[in-house]
């Protein structure tokens, strides 16, 4: 029977002649490490803020419920009291919706202003690997053909 011929050094050899730079894929995973950092932040800010905004929110409608819970020498006290309470938390309501939307707001700047720099650096990256790929192709080509000479 005969033996299979070993093809590893061809493949080797191949393999070779087609050089990869691997500092591409290194750039590209700093790139988008660096990315979903300042993304994060963003976030973890957005959070932080609208923790801020709901426990203000939370203090605010407590101290307003207190004048609520206290006691009134006539019938009519409590329903002043329970109307004044619901006026006064629909204006800390629209006051806190406002904040929130703030914070949105912020929150999708930020966004598309990182979305957009990405963009431009993922670009940049590819262009200036496309072009080193291309060049070290074309040394290999040139090299090959003066060997064939």
């Amino acid at each position: 029977m005969t033996k299979a011929p070993d093809f590893t050094k061809v493949m080797q050899d191949m393999m070779a002649s087609f050089p990869v730079d691997a500092s591409a894929f290194q750039n590209a995973f700093k790139t988008q490490a660096a990315f979903g950092e300042k993304l994060t932040k963003v976030a973890l800010d957005a959070a932080e803020k609208s923790t801020e905004i709901s426990s203000k929110w939370a203090k605010d409608a407590l101290a307003k419920l207190s004048a609520v819970a206290s006691a009134k020498a006539e019938p009519a006290d409590y329903t002043k009291a329970a109307t004044d309470f619901a006026s006064s938390t629909a204006e800390i309501a629209s006051e806190h919706m406002a904040a929130f939307a703030e914070v949105a707001k912020k929150v999708q700047m930020d966004t598309v202003e990182l979305m957009l720099a990405a963009g431009k650096t993922a670009s940049n990256e590819a262009s200036a690997a496309v072009k080193k790929a291309t060049d070290d192709v074309a040394a290999v080509a040139k090299k090959a053909a003066a060997a064939a000479k």
